[in-house]
């Protein structure tokens, strides 16, 4: 699965935003990749306070993006190409401009239009304190009062996110209803299956409790423990299975599969698992395997809990190094803390609680991130399951750490008081072709700027290098399609060095992945696949993986 970012991506009509006519465009590239589906990144009419997941029509095009007849064109033309696709469901929140919640502002406390959303009174004599003290994601309180028609000051309602995305009230039947007609919109067009985007949240305690203070921080938690009031409650399943029973009822009309994704950090694996028990979800995102540091024992403890965990519900596991979300493998890869330490029992205990945030400021060694990157590649396409790839990270691309202040566009920067830059980094638009900036991304000036310097990094410029990270990934994909022991399966831990991971996965099937210093031999008379570097010499370097045929 092939992530598209559609901000990002080609800009056709060059007015500094990708499109959906440059996406249509740049199919024959990711036909050439190697890719089975496509998931795109909103592409919803939006005020863009939250690049797209402030959705204010779920039905229409953002016509900076284009027109549905462009998406139906892309949906058809992928189709043809042996691509699906998948695009974003974004149910827990809307945009304040949404037709629905601009109704609900209007109509008033106690209203049927009101009770779409999650409305509640204040505290205090006036009414002036918060239901409850609990926080928004990108920073400052969750509920945001309303000026009532009547032009006094009035009730809060609830924004998990930014103040322009007000939560849905999924305790009222009503949206149950609506999303589902969205659902069926999308599939009647052809639309393959939905990312649910924080498919752990959307329902919420109603007895809506405070949270407890971290004792780390004297601040209110943002850590998704179990028995949040906000976070993976146990009804949110029901949900869950209603939209699965949409999926099926294609299905069963002959129509093809239809399938979700569901997008939830929850460690440990057994934990998240729950949303992909049979009559649910069919996939969701494996972060833990975006979270993890580079060393083989973290690495192997991943790999263990998240195949044993989705074993016993019967569910494919996924793994995943990147989206639009986090910084770009390479950045992260290149400095001194490469994420979280796992042990047998999930995320190390001194480790809870580490946000990107304190990575920002670390020294980075790109070439060092960019050869752990392409080693990274080649274990995630060994493993059983689906894998995702980050629109870029096929390129080496790594996070664009300097934008200028004035460019940035993230609601972190803007809640946090402009002290945490938030994720622009790792969304600046793709390079195409030239060897200065735009980089065939389109004409105009891209709605990010783009650095000097990744000349050598463009599409056309590593297209057809030998060794360049596209070309590997090109090669990999293709073993990856071709040979009978890839995709799903078992996987067989072989005897290693401590620092080296080794599996089979049949068929005669190895990888090898060094994590130590030293070089490790490779056995001998084996077939190299595919290699991350150079093992001419008979010998896997530091940071380097190998698939071998023996």
């Amino acid at each position: 699965m092939y992530q598209v970012y559609p901000r990002s991506f080609a800009d056709a009509n060059s007015d500094g935003t990708g499109d959906v006519a440059g996406m249509i465009e740049r199919l024959p590239y990711l036909q050439r990749l190697g890719v089975d589906a496509i998931w795109v990144s909103p592409w919803y009419p939006s005020p863009l306070a939250d690049g797209g997941y402030d959705v204010a029509d779920y039905t229409d095009i953002h016509p900076d993006f284009g027109t549905l007849a462009e998406a139906d064109a892309f949906l058809a033309e992928a189709h043809r190409r042996g691509m699906r696709v998948l695009i974003d469901l974004v149910p827990n929140h809307c945009s304040d401009q949404h037709p629905m919640f601009q109704a609900a502002l209007a109509a008033g406390p106690g209203s049927p239009e009101r009770d779409l959303f999650v409305f509640r009174d204040g505290r205090g004599p006036d009414g002036s304190e918060p239901p409850t003290n609990w926080v928004a994601m990108f920073g400052g309180s969750a509920w945001e009062r309303v000026t009532e028609p009547d032009g006094t000051p009035g009730q809060w309602y609830l924004h998990l996110f930014a103040p322009e995305q007000p939560d849905w009230n999924w305790d009222n039947r009503a949206v149950l209803d609506f999303f589902e007609g969205v659902i069926r919109f999308w599939f009647d067009r052809g639309v393959d299956g939905f990312r649910v985007d924080v498919a752990d949240s959307m329902k919420v305690d109603q007895s809506f409790p405070d949270m407890p203070i971290d004792p780390r921080t004297g601040e209110v938690t943002r850590q998704k423990y179990v028995g949040s009031p906000i976070f993976d409650r146990p009804d949110i399943g029901e949900i869950h299975a209603a939209w699965r029973a949409v999926a099926d009822e294609y299905a069963a009309r002959g129509q093809g599969t239809r399938i979700f994704v569901s997008e939830a950090y929850l460690t440990p694996a057994t934990r998240l698992v729950q949303y992909v028990r049979p009559g649910n979800l069919q996939t969701t995102f494996n972060f833990d395997a975006l979270l993890c540091e580079w060393s083989a024992e973290s690495q192997r403890n991943v790999i263990d809990l998240t195949i044993a965990a989705h074993a016993e519900v019967g569910a494919p596991p996924t793994w995943v190094l990147a989206n639009h979300d986090v910084p770009r493998v390479a950045t992260r890869y290149g400095k001194p803390r490469t994420g979280m330490r796992f042990t047998r029992d999930g995320v190390h205990p001194d480790d809870v609680g580490i946000t990107w945030n304190d990575y920002v400021g670390l020294p980075v060694d790109l070439e060092l991130g960019r050869r752990r990157a392409r080693a990274a590649a080649l274990l995630e396409l060994a493993l059983p399951g689906g894998a995702y790839v980050y629109q870029g990270d096929e390129l080496g691309l790594e996070e664009v750490e300097d934008l200028p202040e004035e460019a940035l566009q993230d609601p972190t920067w803007l809640r946090s008081g402009h002290t945490v830059r938030g994720r622009d980094g790792c969304r600046v638009p793709m390079p195409w072709r030239g060897d200065t900036p735009p980089y065939g991304f389109g004409t105009g000036r891209p709605w990010l700027p783009q650095p000097e310097g990744w000349g050598p990094l463009t599409a056309e410029a590593q297209d057809g290098s030998e060794g360049s990270h596209l070309e590997l990934y090109r090669t990999a994909l293709a073993v990856r399609r071709s040979h009978p022991a890839l995709g799903d399966g078992e996987l067989r831990w072989l005897d290693s060095d401590a620092q080296v991971l080794r599996f089979s996965r049949g068929e005669g099937f190895e990888c090898w992945v060094n994590f130590g210093p030293a070089p490790v031999e490779l056995p001998a008379g084996a077939q190299v696949l595919v290699a991350s570097a150079d093992v001419s010499s008979g010998a896997l370097a530091a940071d380097t993986a190998v698939w071998l045929q023996v």
